[in-house]
């Protein structure tokens, strides 16, 4: 059961970065893993993943729980229990109280029209609506060059930065997955992580003084 399971989601340690990563469906959601491992590098960070069910196509959530340092990787199948009572801990709502810093990361074309439209059919935009607006939360769209194109997404990005106050990083331009050549390739997995860094202040383990 989901709420016998919640002490990984819940516990806040003092001095650590708490960081969500919210994967959706882009095929760059294969970089989570590397962005996952290269943030535990850090001296007191701890990492939680909301996956959607189209990111879970591309990297499988035991792969990223063998990462260690009691990472979490959350589905839809986890937001509500059978057994579910009033008072149980909801799912959304212990993961935007946990969080320090929320990275989408690919955000999908469909995860920003949700976004944009304050939709939240699913954990991760659900996240999203709970969270407390002094959270930090970066965006970094990944999609076809013809999609990135598309006059909505200009739309859903305006939406994103000037209404929601998140920050917008990339994409880029790169040969995509699907063969195309063009912008709207996901901001490299280094820079993302290096964004948290220097946010931060962070440390790579083992060099932290005592």
């Amino acid at each position: 059961m989901v709420h016998q399971h919640f002490e990984a989601a819940k516990a806040r340690l003092p001095d650590h970065t708490h960081v969500i990563i919210l994967a959706t469906g882009s095929v760059a959601s294969v970089k989570v893993p590397l962005i996952v491992k290269e943030l535990l590098s850090y001296a007191r960070v701890r990492v939680q993943v909301v996956a959607t069910k189209a990111a879970l196509t591309f990297f499988k959530p035991d792969e990223v729980r063998a990462l260690g340092g009691d990472v979490g990787v959350w589905t839809d199948e986890d937001e509500w229990d059978v057994d579910y009572k009033i008072g149980d801990p909801i799912l959304h709502i212990e993961l935007r109280r946990w969080a320090d810093v929320v990275l989408v990361a690919p955000c999908s074309a469909n995860t920003l029209a949700k976004m944009a439209g304050g939709l939240c059919d699913n954990l991760a935009t659900s996240l999203l609506r709970a969270l407390d607006p002094s959270i930090p939360t970066y965006v970094f769209p990944a999609m076809n060059t013809l999609m990135y194109a598309h006059p909505l997404t200009s739309a859903h990005l305006r939406v994103v930065r000037e209404t929601l106050g998140y920050e917008v990083v990339g994409p880029i331009g790169k040969a995509l997955a699907c063969g195309d050549i063009g912008l709207g390739a996901m901001t490299e997995w280094k820079d993302i992580v290096q964004i948290v860094v220097e946010r931060f202040k962070l440390v790579k383990e083992g060099l932290l003084s005592t």
